[in-house]
């Protein structure tokens, strides 16, 4: 299901800037201050990329080029409480960029605002995660009414997923992440233009979680295999797959049938 997020669109409190573009190769670790990951014409192509804010003026940087740094200042506590549960156990550690700013920790959010698409989104921007790669749980959920967080993504469950993006908004969420290491996102941003035709990129964003070497997660592996099995499966998707399942034992029995009544066959001609 396509969550809705124009309720939470910021575009008046943050108008877009000029911005400069990176200079080619240019790795950067990124681990204070406003960022914001959105789709951009880059030489005439639909381009997945993020804007850094902490320079001036803010620049616009190629995913392969940058990491997110969540730095131990981000360690936090899993709150009690059940609608918390898809975060962990309650007290257990999870390192939070979180949905609200807080001073010397790394505030990412995404926009559509970028002037180069103005024209070319009709309605939304659908942003889609394909994998996740890492040591532990990502999520990505929203503070919605009454502080009940809304889930958006969860490394658990089947991959892909999906939500939209209304066109000209600026959102922030809270990324929660279960265990200090490298993850790696990969994610695609897509929409259909008012001409009809389908504008998308796939990217991998990578984020390093606590301590360390945060540069060692542009050495993150870009295999697009998960490296966590889903906890769950929809009643649909199971239907779907056994369906399959069924289908080619049909086909293997049929085969195996056929081959031994040709056997027969010859075997009935060779006697004679």
């Amino acid at each position: 299901m396509i969550l809705r997020l124009a309720a939470l669109t910021l575009a008046a409190a943050l108008a877009p800037s000029p911005v400069a573009a990176a200079t080619p190769a240019q790795p950067t670790v990124i681990a204070d201050g406003h960022v914001d990951m959105g789709p951009r014409m880059v030489d005439g192509a639909w381009k997945i990329q993020v804007r850094d804010d902490t320079t001036q003026p803010a620049t616009w940087r190629p995913l392969p080029d940058v990491v997110l740094h969540a730095v131990s200042a981000a360690k936090r506590e899993v709150p009690t409480g059940a609608e918390y549960a898809f975060l962990g156990a309650p007290g257990a550690p999870v390192w939070l960029l979180p949905q609200v700013q807080r001073p010397g920790v790394l505030w990412p959010g995404w926009n559509t605002q970028d002037p180069s698409i103005a024209g070319m989104v009709d309605r939304e921007v659908t942003w889609r995660l394909h994998t996740v790669a890492g040591p532990g749980r990502f999520a990505l959920f929203l503070n919605g009414n009454f502080g009940k967080p809304q889930e958006v993504f969860d490394s658990t469950r089947p991959f892909p997923q999906e939500t939209g993006i209304e066109k000209a908004s600026h959102v922030h969420g809270n990324w929660a992440f279960s265990a200090a290491g490298a993850y790696t996102l990969d994610i695609e941003m897509l929409t259909a233009a008012p001409d009809g035709k389908t504008l998308s990129d796939r990217e991998q964003l990578r984020i390093y979680v606590g301590d360390g070497q945060p540069a060692a997660a542009f050495a993150a592996a870009t295999s697009r295999t998960p490296t966590s099995a889903p906890a769950t499966v929809s009643q649909e998707d199971s239907a779907t797959s056994g369906g399959w399942w069924y289908a080619l034992g049909a086909v293997i029995i049929l085969a195996a049938l056929v081959f031994a009544v040709l056997a027969r066959t010859r075997r009935g001609r060779s006697d004679s």
